[in-house]
């Protein structure tokens, strides 16, 4: 079991989410929002409830507030640290 679904978030939501991330445009719009994080901003609640929202609306995939409780819970628990490249290697490895 991957650490993402013991958060309860669904094998199908991350499928949807990666199919999508492959059109180079929905990509280069997630990198524009994202760029510029710190470890700290990605340990803010707020921060991350208002990131999770924004990449649902560029993707187009309409979350429940659990769905976006979940995702929130799951970024905090990770600890990342968006310079550190062994937790961005982590995380690529998670969702291949």
């Amino acid at each position: 079991m991957a650490s993402w679904q013991k958060f309860g978030i669904k094998p199908e939501l991350v499928e949807r989410i990666k199919f999508k991330m492959k059109n180079p445009v929905t990509r280069d719009k997630i990198k524009r929002l994202i760029e510029g994080l710190n470890k700290y901003d990605l340990q803010d609640r707020l921060k991350v409830a208002r990131l999770v929202k924004a990449a649902a609306k560029i993707l187009n995939e309409p979350l429940t507030h659990v769905q976006e409780e979940q995702i929130v819970n799951f970024i905090l628990s990770q600890k990342i640290d968006p310079q550190n490249t062994l937790h961005l290697i982590k995380l690529w490895s998670m969702f291949r």
